[in-house]
């Protein structure tokens, strides 16, 4: 399935830039350029713009184990519609469930220059249990999620949401939400708390983001600020507050998240990356809400079953499902050495990684019908990866090693392809 995905993807793409490519041969050379790069700067967000209207590519087609096959259509409306008013949707369908989900929305542009927006949201679909997102976020795009491909354990939720987007300037920028959540796991899960077993339930959060990228260089155009150099290390925080009997909310909890990512770049194609995470949550909190430190191994029994594509940030040899923490933190380090120039066309890149991650979990006795282990002893894999071998594939190799290394040798390793798309 992660080939198919992949093959679709680069078809759509080399599609689309030789249409463009055919439809700018009656303008100059000059507009020509200037509207390739406004293209695939619109491809890199993760848009495929139209005059109204923007096409979303991340709900065109997707894999996971709880809905198999996904697909369907989203997008936002774009600046020739309105310049202070956007609706934003999706609609996509599940074949393995046979359900629907989506999502609609609108913002409401208050201020231009400080880009400050009022939005609301409905959305009805599924997401990953032990995930932490931080609503900043949603500016990045990757072109391929590999990690999706294997994730098994979701929960159902019906959230209703209101939101304020705002810079405080133009190195800092903040959002501000408060949500309304009905979950459902897709699981067999008991949360116990005071006596009572909870299957379902209903959560209301408020949840303040703010990511602060000090080093970059911005440029105001057309009275917004523009990122004209990325810098770092960039900062995110946030902090999650659910509030009991508040909108039927059934539990009293709150999360502290933070992220640093940093990037050291030799001006000779080669760079090392380093990205830190740690995330604590204190109260009242469901496993939908913990954290699981990104895992992408399935449970399968032989190294060749287990290989599949290989993800950005996530440790490749831990198990879905194996660790959940109410506390934790990872650390990463990738250092990306300089590509061997073979030929013009030909570049591939050695990369070495190296991940730890040590968490605890109080009340684990409060989880049940589910069997996970905590992070207290510290997790640790090492591993390579070549990537930029063939049409943006390449190899990992990682290997699990220290408090938690398993007795047979072929558990601790991972073997997968690896996939990267510059545009």
């Amino acid at each position: 399935m992660s080939k198919l995905s992949t093959f679709l993807i680069i078809v759509l793409f080399t599609c689309v830039l030789k249409a463009q490519s055919n439809s700018e041969n009656t303008h100059n050379t000059e507009q020509d350029t200037i509207n390739k790069s406004a293209f695939l700067k619109q491809l890199g967000n993760g848009y495929f713009p139209t005059k109204y209207f923007n096409f979303d590519l991340r709900y065109l087609i997707k894999y996971n184990q709880y809905e198999a096959l996904r697909t369907g259509l989203g997008g936002i409306t774009n600046d020739n519609f309105s310049e202070k008013l956007r609706l934003n949707t999706y609609v996509v369908y599940g074949f393995r469930d046979h359900r629907f989900k989506y999502s609609f929305g609108t913002g409401l542009r208050l201020n231009e220059k400080t880009n400050t927006w009022l939005n609301a949201s409905y959305t009805d679909d599924l997401q990953e249990s032990g995930s932490s997102t931080f609503l900043t976020d949603k500016r990045f795009f990757q072109f391929f999620e590999p990690r999706l491909l294997n994730i098994s354990l979701f929960h159902k939720h019906t959230t209703r949401a209101i939101s304020i987007e705002h810079q405080l300037s133009p190195e800092l920028q903040t959002e501000t939400q408060l949500a309304w959540s009905y979950i459902v796991p897709t699981y067999d899960y008991t949360f116990l708390l005071d006596g009572n077993s909870y299957t379902t339930f209903h959560i209301s959060t408020f949840k303040t983001s703010l990511q602060w990228s000090p080093f970059s260089h911005y440029q105001l155009i057309d009275n917004k600020y523009v990122e004209t150099k990325s810098g770092y290390p960039k900062f995110t925080l946030q902090y999650t507050k659910s509030f009991k009997n508040f909108e039927k909310s059934d539990f009293n909890f709150s999360k502290l998240d933070f992220r640093i990512i940093h990037e050291i770049d030799y001006h000779n194609d080669s760079k090392t990356e380093i990205t830190v995470v740690s995330g604590v949550t204190n109260g009242e909190t469901p496993l939908t809400h913990l954290y699981h430190a990104y895992p992408n191994n399935i449970n399968k029994a032989t190294i060749m079953q287990r290989f599949s594509v290989a993800g950005l940030n996530s440790f490749e040899t831990m198990y879905f499902n194996e660790f959940f923490s109410d506390k934790f933190t990872t650390f990463q380090f990738k250092h990306y050495f300089k590509p061997f120039i073979i030929s013009k066309r030909f570049k591939p890149q050695f990369v070495l990684i190296s991940r730890y991650a040590i968490g605890d979990i109080a009340h684990i006795e409060r989880h049940q019908n589910v069997s996970f282990k905590s992070l207290k002893h510290g997790y640790t894999e090492s591993g390579f990866e070549i990537n930029k071998l063939l049409f943006g594939f390449g190899l990992s190799f990682t290997y699990r090693y220290g408090a938690y290394h398993l007795p047979n040798i072929d558990d601790n390793i991972a073997v997968k392809f690896t996939f990267n798309v510059t545009l």
